[in-house]
């Protein structure tokens, strides 16, 4: 069963690292820099998609750690 794909989402006071569906709770950060970077290494370990959301909620950028369907490098 594949994981739960990771989120940065922003929060009143700063930054907050989240599985979909709130699975694993959330973790806070001061700086979206730092919320990116803990939860690279949470999407990597879980082989899953990390989304960056923007001050807005709207996705900015997605990056895929898990298993890609398409057969291109990087």
């Amino acid at each position: 069963m594949p994981g739960k794909n990771i989120h940065v989402v922003p929060t009143n006071n700063g930054w907050a690292v989240e599985a979909e569906g709130g699975a694993g709770g959330q973790q806070q950060y001061a700086t979206q820099e730092d919320a990116i970077a803990a939860g690279t290494e949470r999407a990597k370990g879980e082989k899953v998609e990390l989304l960056i959301h923007g001050r807005d909620g709207q996705i900015r950028e997605r990056n895929s750690f898990g298993h890609d369907p398409r057969n291109i490098k990087g």
